[in-house]
């Protein structure tokens, strides 16, 4: 793969098929653990590791895989995945694991993942599915940890809040930046609107660049 192949693939993750923002995939997850930036980075890290070694692991057995048996076995590479990825939380951050809560198990009935598997992983090199994973689990996490620092932001005055659930210790406040928030954006109701409004503004960032590539 050529640097401009990967800068490609990157870019068509990241932005161009963000599974969250254009393919709107993933969204169970993506609107139900956001409500601090820790949660985010916790699940959004945990993604990107099992969409890009599921990526290369499939890509790689694709040649043995039957046609008409392959969506239980991505699943099973999938669900083998995610029960390595659930020790490991449980091992090393067990309070972000609690926090996460089922979240982490059902990494394996997400789409995007699923969805990569079929699409790209199936069909192409080992090489050119890792890129694939990585630009899409990159853009998976970035947008889950965007949304959860937006929720934590506005809803709690806060940033960088919990980040004893990666490191340990004492309980951390964060960042307090005001005495309280609008509550309304750390609950249910409140993932809605961050990812509305996360879809808005791409839309309208990629209608001025038309706009000027038109010009």
């Amino acid at each position: 793969m050529t640097s401009g192949q990967f800068v490609d693939r990157m870019q068509t993750g990241l932005w161009r098929q963000n599974p969250g923002l254009v393919q709107l995939l993933g969204l169970c997850p993506l609107l139900a653990v956001t409500s601090t930036f820790v949660n985010g980075l916790g699940l959004g890290i945990a993604t990107l590791v099992v969409l890009t070694c599921s990526n290369v692991l499939v890509s790689a057995t694709r040649r043995w895989i039957l046609a008409e048996i392959r969506v239980p076995i991505y699943v099973l590479i999938i669900a083998s995945l995610v029960t390595c990825i659930e020790l490991v939380f449980k091992a090393w951050f067990p309070a972000l694991d609690r926090s996460l809560g089922i979240f982490i198990p059902l990494i394996v009935t997400n789409c995007a993942i699923v969805a990569r598997a079929e699409v790209f992983a199936s069909r192409n090199g080992v090489v050119a599915s890792l890129f694939d994973g990585l630009g899409m689990g990159t853009g998976f996490a970035l947008l889950l940890m965007a949304i959860g620092f937006f929720r934590e932001l506005v809803g709690r005055g806060s940033i960088f809040s919990q980040f004893d659930k990666l490191f340990g210790g004492d309980p951390s406040a964060g960042l307090i930046l005001v005495d309280g928030g609008w509550l309304l954006a750390v609950l249910p109701p409140g993932a809605f609107f961050s990812l509305a409004l996360a879809v808005a503004l791409k839309n309208y960032l990629d209608g001025r660049q038309d706009t000027v590539r038109a010009t």
